[in-house]
């Protein structure tokens, strides 16, 4: 995934996991001022592949709890910032949970508003799970709306977008809500982002399975293993990938309903494989019956990440950061159209 325009445009980022909407909205052609994110390994990602990198010259990596952050030591003045960007905690509204929205403790909807009101930027991003968006939560939406209005901002939109529309191998479907001021807001697209063509898993990770099956030197199977899985990989999108909770145990591809979905791609979804250099169990990782395991760098493929974005942390909790991410790809053509509102609007002849 290449970058579409100049860094031109400034952005800060809370709940930032491992960089997913990171990435997107850095391909966009946003600038991140800083990246803030409370989980120790997402951070130590976040650092590794923006330390030292020009690309992301002026990024600050935060590790801090959002509702204990204090905005001025982002260092910025009141409308200096372009957009501020966040996927909120997801569980409050997940149909996996309770959906206690309001009333659970790990909703920042709040929190982020209170940060878009002391930085006044001149967008507002916020990602969340199609939860959010049932008819239950219709009126505590509405009152995220009003208190939007309330700062004089527009809703651009709040709705769903489809990551697998977006090139993502992958079903995740996300509400994306979009406001930005009035002078800006009246060039945005009030709609979706164009959808683009869709990517098989076995077109998205064919390379990488090609070359752990040749990285056994010869072993008689491995070529009609990789010919098995590649035939039905090629025939749909993954479910979704899932991080899970620090309370459970390893790493997995979901429940039983999203194995068999991934069985049907021919891949096993009951833990995560050892990456090539690492392998230690040819049985497990590729020649189980129901196919090969994914390693993570494969389940991040399958998230949209390029190749060149490396997750830090034991594989557990690499999987993890990535089964929580929000595809870049997604972010990217969300990001572009608050991109083009902003170019539009520069260009309207002043006085």
């Amino acid at each position: 995934m290449t970058r579409t325009n100049e860094l031109k445009y400034t952005s800060v980022e809370i709940c930032a996991g491992a960089g997913g909407q990171a990435v997107g909205l850095h391909n966009a052609g946003f600038k991140h001022a800083a990246l803030i994110e409370i989980d120790k390994d997402a951070c130590e990602t976040l650092r590794t592949n923006t330390d030292g990198n020009p690309e992301w010259d002026g990024c600050k990596v935060i590790e801090a709890d959002l509702r204990e952050f204090d905005p001025t030591d982002l260092g910025l003045k009141r409308g200096e910032l372009d957009l501020l960007a966040g996927g909120v905690p997801c569980p409050p509204f997940s149909a996996a949970g309770k959906q206690l929205g309001r009333e659970d403790e790990r909703d920042l909807f709040p929190t982020m508003l209170d940060l878009a009101d002391y930085l006044d930027p001149k967008a507002v991003m916020i990602e969340n799970v199609r939860g959010l968006l049932d008819p239950k939560f219709a009126e505590y939406r509405q009152e995220i709306i009003k208190r939007l209005e309330s700062m004089d901002y527009e809703v651009c939109y709040w709705d769903i977008l489809e990551a697998k529309n977006y090139g993502v191998p992958q079903l995740r479907p996300r509400a994306i809500l979009v406001a930005m001021k009035p002078e800006y807001a009246r060039y945005f697209e009030h709609r979706k982002p164009a959808e683009s063509k869709q990517v098989s898993v076995g077109e998205a990770l064919e390379d990488s399975m090609r070359a752990r099956y040749d990285a056994l030197a010869g072993d008689p199977r491995a070529e009609k293993a990789f010919k098995n899985w590649y035939e039905k990989a090629l025939e749909g999108v993954a479910p979704t990938v899932v991080g899970g909770s620090k309370k459970h145990g390893g790493a997995d591809l979901g429940p039983t309903r999203a194995k068999r979905a991934w069985a049907d791609l021919g891949v096993c979804g009951l833990g995560v494989a050892n990456e090539p250099h690492e392998m230690k169990d040819a049985e497990r990782d590729l020649f189980a019956p129901a196919g090969p395991k994914l390693t993570v760098p494969q389940a991040a493929l399958i998230q949209g990440f390029d190749e060149d974005w490396k997750f830090s942390g034991r594989k557990t909790a690499a999987y993890r950061q990535v089964g929580n991410a929000f595809p870049p790809p997604v972010a990217k053509a969300v990001g572009e159209q608050i991109y083009a509102a902003f170019e539009a609007a520069e260009k309207e002849p002043k006085g």
